[in-house]
């Protein structure tokens, strides 16, 4: 077709030292971990991942840590793809994180006097051909980092 430029989908590289996976002891069929892997895999907004999350709720029970997790990354991929972001990655520190988003060439459009109001000296910005944010987080703890991380990206 004409005049309708297709973006290519960009691959999200997430690397975050949080334990997301299916334990064996909540679903220990390996088909049924594999479909569920699927599903919160394609899931593209919120409404998708609040259908996949009471899909397996009502499969399976109560969901335990780390699927909450896994749950909360698929929710990160996809809020990522929008801003073109595509690595997201964790450095360790002794009780602190910092999270380097790194951007698509040319793709950084994010309103920095936003962010630097909101964060102030939290964040680190790098330029370059691939830009990147680093972001402060306070703690080592794992639903805090996925919820700062989320957080960010909901700027």
């Amino acid at each position: 077709m004409q005049g309708i430029e297709i973006q290519p989908d960009i691959e999200i590289q997430i690397d975050l030292n949080v334990t997301s996976y299916i334990p064996d002891e909540y679903i220990p069929d390996a088909n049924q971990k594999i479909e569920i892997y699927q599903n919160i895999a394609l899931c593209q907004n919120e409404e998708n991942i609040q259908n996949v999350i009471d899909e397996i709720i009502d499969r399976f029970g109560n969901l335990p840590a780390e699927v909450e997790n896994l749950i909360a990354i698929s929710r990160i991929k996809y809020l990522a793809k929008q801003l073109k972001i595509s690595k997201i990655a964790s450095k360790h520190a002794e009780k602190k994180t910092a999270v380097v988003f790194t951007f698509e060439p040319n793709q950084f459009d994010l309103d920095i006097t936003k962010l630097v109001k909101k964060y102030g000296n939290k964040i680190k910005f790098s330029a370059g051909i691939k830009p990147m944010i680093t972001l402060q987080i306070e703690t080592n703890d794992e639903k805090q980092i996925l919820n700062d991380v989320t957080e960010f990206l909901r700027i």
